[in-house]
């Protein structure tokens, strides 16, 4: 050999070299090695060799040598050699366990078979052929910088610009192109602007007394505390911004669709949150999650509309299509830009060059807007289905959009009945998880069912499983 390591398949390596230091042949060399690796897991069951000859010529001996090795394993059952099929390591029944010995780690068991848990659109319905011939699309016209390092912190320009023409259409944003931000997700955006405000010496941020847990871990982990607004039928009391004093100087807000509630904040609280940032200099970051899926009434706009200097806003592709695409984009202020940037330069998370190219082909193309429109009216129907299920057992909230519902309980009742669910087979969420320790609301006792997670075909026996769940 001329080397000490051979490259053997994509990325297996043989060192025989040290075998033949020994004394051993070079023969007998490559057979133990090609044997440990087998033995070992390093070549599993099936994996196709290469041909004698073109294996000799990789590890630069001859190719009786090799052939010799083959057969020799052959023989003693490690490999098989069939016409037509080459050479392959044999198929090897599992070990027994011998007394005493360490166990088998074995996988988990399996997961419920139904979920109603919310946060997820329906995966299956991902639109698989358009986003296919949007990737076709992009990669054709990709031009020869978007196969190479990222330069602009903010993201690919193609699609800053084609979410800019949407935000404005859609959701009334004022977006720039130069003031979008490309993000992997609302929580990597999230984390980016608690950094940026940790730079700026804040240590509290507002939330809604019932959130996400999952995005308040992320604020507390980056050193910020959060105080919790209470919210009801109205959304979050964002007057009582104004007496949380000067620690706090941003607050997080899902106005369109308040989650979990599914209340829609009213005129009258979007603009005292406006008034608040104004006079103290405070920051808004709006979490505009599933603001496409509105169902009975006009579309409920941005509140970053009212005043773009001061609210950050957020938006996902992790609801209209798939939370897998790591798709994210914030639209931030004039004054912030710079400051979001710093911050952004060091930090990773955000989706590749060439999916940033598909989803603003898929924009530009109307792809986007025609798979929102369908999958509106097939998540309004699985509403319609389940407010017609449970009509008469609980009351029913949060549905004007979205995609889940509020099934208010008595109280005492919810734990039990999230643990009924798991006997039914069905994942299942209680409001009580959303409620914020210290927020000084009364825990009202409720399920979250998320109606958009399940697939068409679990659909009707998901909903059925809930209903053996309900008294």
């Amino acid at each position: 050999m001329t080397g000490s390591w051979a490259t053997f398949g994509a990325d297996l390596h043989l060192d025989v070299s040290a075998a033949v230091r020994g004394g051993r042949g070079l023969r007998a060399a490559l057979t133990e090695a090609l044997r440990e690796a087998a033995r070992g897991g390093r070549l599993a069951p099936g994996t196709r060799l290469p041909s004698s000859r073109s294996f000799a010529a990789d590890l630069g001996i001859a190719r009786n040598t090799v052939a010799e090795a083959y057969g020799e394993l052959v023989a003693e059952g490690w490999l098989t050699a069939r016409q037509g099929s080459g050479t392959r390591v044999a198929e090897r029944a599992r070990p027994r366990r011998a007394p005493g010995a360490a166990p088998v780690h074995r996988p988990a068991r399996r997961g419920p078979s139904y979920s109603l848990v919310p946060g997820s659109p329906d995966l299956g319905s991902f639109p698989r052929t358009a986003w296919l011939a949007a990737a076709r699309r992009a990669v054709n016209d990709a031009p020869n910088d978007a196969f190479g390092y990222t330069t602009d912190l903010r993201g690919r320009v193609e699609l800053r610009e084609a979410l800019a023409g949407y935000l404005a259409r859609a959701r009334g944003v004022y977006a720039d192109p130069d003031r979008i931000v490309l993000c992997g997700g609302f929580a990597h955006g999230l984390t980016l602007l608690g950094r940026m405000l940790r730079a700026r010496r804040v240590r509290e941020v507002a939330v809604e007394g019932y959130s996400l847990d999952i995005h308040r871990g992320l604020l507390t982990a980056g050193g910020l505390r959060t105080r919790p607004l209470w919210v009801d039928g109205e959304g979050a009391r964002t007057p009582d911004l104004s007496g949380l004093g000067p620690r706090t100087g941003a607050v997080l807000l899902t106005p369109a669709h308040q989650f979990p509630t599914g209340a829609a904040l009213t005129p009258e609280r979007r603009a005292a949150a406006v008034d608040w940032a104004r006079t103290t200099g405070g920051l808004i970051i709006e979490d505009d999650y599933d603001g496409e899926f509105r169902y009975d009434r006009q579309s409920v706009g941005a509140l970053q509309g009212l005043d773009p200097d001061r609210v950050v806003y957020i938006g996902t592709a992790s609801k209209s299509l798939a939370p897998g695409l790591r798709m994210g984009w914030m639209v931030v202020p004039p004054d912030l830009l710079e400051e979001v940037l710093a911050v952004r330069a060091w930090a990773v998370g955000t989706s590749s060059a060439l999916d940033q190219l598909t989803l603003a082909q898929f924009l530009t193309s109307g792809a986007y807007d025609r798979h929102v429109r369908g999958m509106r009216l097939r998540y309004r129907r699985r509403r319609d289905e389940l407010v017609a299920a449970v009509a008469g057992k609980v009351p029913v909230s949060g549905i004007a959009a979205g995609l889940h519902a509020v099934l208010d309980l008595p109280p005492g009742t919810e734990r039990a009945l999230v643990r009924a669910a798991a006997w039914q087979d069905l994942a299942l969420e209680g409001l009580v998880r959303y409620h914020h320790p210290d927020s000084a609301m009364p825990p009202r006792e409720a399920l979250v069912v998320g109606y958009g997670t399940p697939s068409d075909s679990a659909w009707t026996p998901t909903l059925e499983a809930l209903l053996a769940t309900l008294p």
